[in-house]
């Protein structure tokens, strides 16, 4: 039996919110290194396992300057374009509203920069309009810890339901021996820290048994 806030493959849809290098200077809740890695085990893992995944920037054209993803997000997925815009609240714009409603999907997985604006209006909003929303802290930023932790208590309050990048991929798959699971195995390895060890442990003896 699934209950309100799983959070299944085929109802989740997840939705990466201005994950820019110049967006990204400023933040101060978390490790460089530890956000583009969290990041990007997300967006991977997403791929993986035919997760839907709708990625905005803002202010990332029109300017004498510009700001477009991560260079390993853009990587992951070459083909898309990212919805930009101007204004803060991704659910501001009509694109991204449509975006969302074309895929039919009602469980928002939502990680954005920064998380007390840009993440915190965006989701506030999808919840107005009746959508479950999964905010991946880890995989966000603010300009300071208490910023950070203050926009997930207000998000929390909200309504919506915390979580971490690892733990929505689990979730995702939290079959060991399924075929989902075995899919992220690069994923894991590549992102997992410590538990790459485990899945090198089982992919040793994968071979034994074999």
């Amino acid at each position: 039996m699934h209950t309100i806030n799983d959070l299944r493959i085929e109802d989740s849809l997840l939705c990466l919110i201005d994950h820019q290098p110049w967006v990204a200077f400023p933040i101060r809740s978390i490790a460089p290194d530890s956000l583009t890695n969290n990041v990007l085990g997300l967006a991977k893992a997403a791929t993986a396992l035919g997760v839907p995944t709708l990625l905005t920037t803002i202010n990332a054209e029109g300017g004498p300057l510009q700001d477009p993803l991560f260079g390993g997000l853009s990587r992951v997925f070459p083909d898309q374009t990212p919805i930009d815009r101007t204004n803060t609240n991704a659910w501001s714009d009509p694109r991204f509203v449509d975006a969302v409603k074309a895929t039919g999907r009602r469980k928002l997985v939502m990680a954005g920069l920064w998380t007390e604006v840009c993440l915190t209006q965006t989701a506030l909003s999808a919840m107005r309009d009746g959508y479950e929303v999964h905010f991946v802290a880890d995989a966000s930023g603010g300009l300071s810890p208490e910023a950070h932790e203050r926009a997930c208590q207000r998000l929390i309050q909200a309504g919506a339901t915390p979580t971490t990048w690892f733990a929505v991929v689990a979730e995702w798959a939290p079959d060991n021996q399924s075929s989902e699971y075995q899919r992220l195995y690069p994923v894991i390895l590549e992102h997992g820290m410590g538990v790459q060890w485990g899945v090198e442990y089982v992919m040793a003896n994968l071979g034994r048994q074999a």
